[in-house]
């Protein structure tokens, strides 16, 4: 995701967001363990975006 594409979002969505992105890293950290990660790629986008959309929050929070 854009940072401007989360700037737009409400907090409850930004919150929203973020519990989703926690679930797919879980997801994916179950694949690893197990063996079977198809893309390995994906953990560095899945933490980028979850650091974006908190940097986003806080940004928020200060207003």
């Amino acid at each position: 995701m854009k940072p401007q594409e989360i700037r737009n979002l409400s907090k409850e969505e930004l919150l929203e967001k973020e519990k989703g992105l926690y679930a797919e890293l879980a997801k994916l950290n179950t694949q690893r363990y197990t063996g079977n990660v198809e893309k390995p790629h994906k953990f560095a986008l899945v933490k980028r975006d979850i650091a974006r959309i908190r940097t986003i929050l806080n940004e928020k929070k200060d207003k």
